[in-house]
């Protein structure tokens, strides 16, 4: 049963906004730690902070598989402790592969590691249910993945070298002092492709927020107004479209990233600007198919999930260019503080509102009108609507980023 209902509320309705409220909880920590941890990212050893940040988060996650029912404030603190130690990683991770490679192997690199986070939400999924039908309990879900935790915390501590910052531009040997905390927080203000990209970034945030949330809920309304299944109001609704969201998610994932590498890869060498030009267009088509979700689910949920799979693939396409753009335009020593920003701008104007605001515009409009199934199911793809604008907006700053990107390349490479 859910840890609190709202009056008046269908039950799978209060089960999404108490994940909401967890996983809100989650994003704020994360987002409030990671400027923290990209300032010591820039200072001092990175794997050594690397690998207290996964030990910190794995041990967390097993704490948190002793939890009882009673104690959910705990859960949800254990939570936000998580969003600590996964923010640690996030922000320092990619300026260790930006100062072991550069150029198309910098691509490459950055694109296998980003091809991790789809990758391992699959296997998240099958390792989570595997262990919970072994043991016969959910708990031991959380007990197994801080094993995994833990190996990685230690071959990172072992085997993961610590390059100087700016080796593989060959500026190692030239970085005599770094700049203050202040002064590296101007110099990104003043940085418009930074701003720019940081801003798309942020609009990628909130599309995937939202339709993690409310997609699967949108898609089984559709198919209680095409009859094809009943409207859930006291047990726990079906999983079966939160799964296959999940699924085609980790496959578009996987997919996107790859492409989005070898199609800038070829792009370059027709023109300097690719890397922002392709995370535009690849945008503005995800926001095509992305309203087309809309027109269609009503009468074919198939036709939807088409929509969804190129939608999804078309907006991760831009993963590993956007962390490649800012190793363009950012100066080895304040990169994980740049990272880092980047991170708390996504998630601040994204996914930590995103989930929150579709579904109270979605309840306001329920308000105002007679309630029905098909009007809950219209409802909710009216607020869901504003993803598509959101998506275009991040287009256009892209486009932005390409405007300025060469400048602010050739600034970074003379400072």
């Amino acid at each position: 049963c859910p840890l609190y209902q709202q009056r008046n509320k269908p039950l799978s309705d209060n089960i999404k906004y108490s994940t909401m409220f967890r996983e809100g909880f989650f994003i704020c920590s994360f987002m409030v730690a990671a400027p923290i941890f990209g300032y010591l990212g820039d200072r001092f050893n990175r794997k050594i902070i690397l690998s207290c940040g996964i030990f910190f988060w794995s041990a967390v996650t097993l704490s948190s598989s002793f939890i009882t029912k009673e104690y959910y404030w705990l859960f949800v603190l254990s939570r936000g402790l998580v969003g600590i130690g996964e923010s640690s990683y996030s922000s320092i991770s990619p300026t260790i592969i930006g100062d072991l490679f550069t150029n198309n192997s910098r691509t490459m690199m950055l694109s296998v590691f980003y091809l991790a986070i789809p990758l391992g939400s699959g296997l998240g999924y099958i390792l989570g249910s595997s262990a919970k039908e072994a043991a016969g309990d959910w708990h031991w879900a959380l007990r197994v993945s801080p094993v995994l935790g833990m190996t990685a915390g230690t071959l990172i501590l072992f085997f993961v070298p610590e390059p100087k910052r700016g080796h593989a531009d060959q500026l190692g040997g030239r970085i005599k002092h770094r700049t203050s905390w202040l002064c590296d927080m101007k110099a990104l203000a003043k940085n418009r492709s930074y701003v720019f990209s940081s801003l798309a970034s942020a609009a990628v945030s909130f599309a995937t927020g939202a339709f993690g949330m409310w997609i699967p809920l949108y898609l089984f309304r559709a198919q209680v107004v095409q009859k094809t299944a009943e409207a859930c109001t006291k047990d726990i609704c079906s999983s079966k479209d939160s799964l296959i969201f999940g699924a085609i998610t980790c496959v578009t994932g996987l997919l996107g990233v790859v492409i989005g590498a070898a199609t800038t890869r070829l792009c370059r060498q027709k023109t300097e600007r690719a890397d922002p030009l392709v995370c535009a267009v690849s945008m503005l088509g995800s926001a095509i198919f992305v309203c087309l979700i809309f027109v269609v689910a009503k009468k074919s949920i198939i036709g939807a999930y088409v929509c969804i799979f190129i939608g999804e693939t078309l907006l991760f396409l831009n993963w590993a260019i956007t962390a490649d753009i800012l190793m363009y335009v950012v100066i080895p020593t304040r990169r994980a503080t740049a990272v880092a920003f980047q991170g708390f701008t996504s998630h601040l104007l994204g996914d930590a509102g995103s989930p929150y605001l579709i579904g109270l515009i979605s309840d306001a409009l329920q308000k105002s009108y007679t309630r029905s199934v098909l009007w809950q199911f219209l409802s909710l793809g009216y607020a869901l609507m504003l993803c598509p604008f959101v998506i275009v907006l991040g287009g256009m700053f892209f486009l932005a980023t390409a405007l300025f990107f060469l400048d602010d390349r050739d600034k970074a490479e003379k400072q």
